[in-house]
C-alpha cells in the first residue's frame, strides 16, 4: 500500500492552535532561551516508530499463527482477515485527516496491520520457504541505505524531487485500484503478478518508489522538528514510516515470489 500519510497539509493542520515559541527572557544580563517540552523531536519520533513497530511485530505473530495448515496443498487465508485490513485502512485515514488523533490511531493501525502482514507472510512462506527472511532482510537493507544516503546528503530532497515521487506514488495507487477493480470480476491483470521480465521490472520500479518515499519521510521529520511542530506529530510521522515500511516489505515479498517462479 502506498503511503498517504506524510504531506505538507499535515504541517498546516498542526499549526492551528499551536502557539509560537515564547521569546527569550533576559535575567542578570544573560539571555535564557525557553525550552519546549511539547514540541516534536527527532528522538521522540524514532521512539514512537519503535513502539509502533513493536506492536506490529507482536500482532504479526498472531496473524502468522492464524493461517491454517494446507489441506491437500490448498493454502487459504483466515476468513476474518478483511476485518483488520479494513480497520487498519480506517485508522490510518483517520490519523491522516486528524493528525491530533495519530497517538491513538497509530497504535491501532499497527495492531491491525500486523495481523494482516503476519497472515500474508505465512502464506508466502508456505509457497516459497525462506522468502520471509529474504524480504525482511532486503527491507531492512533498503531502509538503512536510504537513511544513510539522506543523512549524508548523498540524496538531497528538493521540491522537484517531492513532486516527482508523489506523482509516481499516485500512479502506483491508481495501478493498485485498477487491479482491485479487475479482481472483483475475477480477471486480475496478468502483468501485475507475472514472473516475466516486465512483471519483475514493474516490481523493481515499485520497490524503488517505496524506497524514495522513505527519503521524503526522513525529510518530513527533519522539517517538522525544525519548525517546532507539536508533539503529536511524532506519532503522525511514525505512522507514516510504518505504512511505507509495510508497503516496501510486501512489495519485496511479491518481487521474491516472482523471482522464485522463474
Amino acid at each position: 500500500m502506498a503511503n498517504p500519510v506524510l504531506s505538507d497539509r499535515a504541517f498546516e493542520q498542526s499549526r492551528v492552535g499551536w502557539a509560537a515559541p515564547s521569546p527569550a527572557a533576559r535575567l542578570d544580563g544573560r539571555i535564557y532561551a525557553p525550552t519546549r517540552t511539547d514540541a516534536m523531536t527527532s528522538s521522540g519520533t524514532w521512539l514512537a516508530t519503535g513502539a509502533l513497530f513493536a506492536i506490529l511485530l507482536v500482532t504479526a505473530v498472531s496473524g502468522w499463527m492464524a493461517v491454517p495448515e494446507p489441506v491437500a496443498d490448498q493454502i487459504t487465508f483466515p476468513g476474518w482477515l478483511f476485518v483488520p485490513l479494513l480497520a487498519a485502512l480506517g485508522f490510518v485515514i483517520a490519523g491522516t485527516v486528524r493528525p491530533r488523533w495519530s497517538p491513538f490511531m497509530g497504535p491501532l493501525y499497527a495492531a491491525c496491520e500486523g495481523l494482516v502482514v503476519g497472515a500474508i507472510s505465512h502464506v508466502y512462506n508456505l509457497q516459497y520457504d525462506g522468502i520471509v527472511v529474504m524480504a525482511v532482510g532486503a527491507t531492512g537493507a533498503v531502509f538503512v541505505s536510504m537513511l544513510f544516503m539522506y543523512s549524508t546528503r548523498i540524496i538531497k530532497v528538493t521540491d522537484r524531487m517531492r513532486r516527482t515521487i508523489v506523482a509516481a506514488t499516485m500512479g502506483v495507487v491508481l495501478l493498485y485500484f485498477v487491479s482491485f477493480l479487475f479482481s472483483l470480476f475475477g480477471n486480475t491483470p496478468a502483468f501485475i503478478n507475472s514472473s516475466g521480465a516486465f512483471g519483475i521490472l514493474l516490481s523493481l520500479v515499485i520497490v524503488g518508489i517505496a524506497a524514495f518515499n522513505l527519503v521524503l519521510q526522513f525529510d518530513f521529520i527533519e522539517r517538522g522538528v525544525a519548525s517546532g511542530a507539536p508533539k503529536y506529530m511524532e506519532w503522525y510521522a511514525a505512522m507514516g514510516l510504518i505504512v511505507t515500511l509495510v508497503w516496501l516489505y510486501l512489495e519485496m515479498l511479491r518481487l521474491f515470489a516472482k523471482l522464485n517462479r522463474r
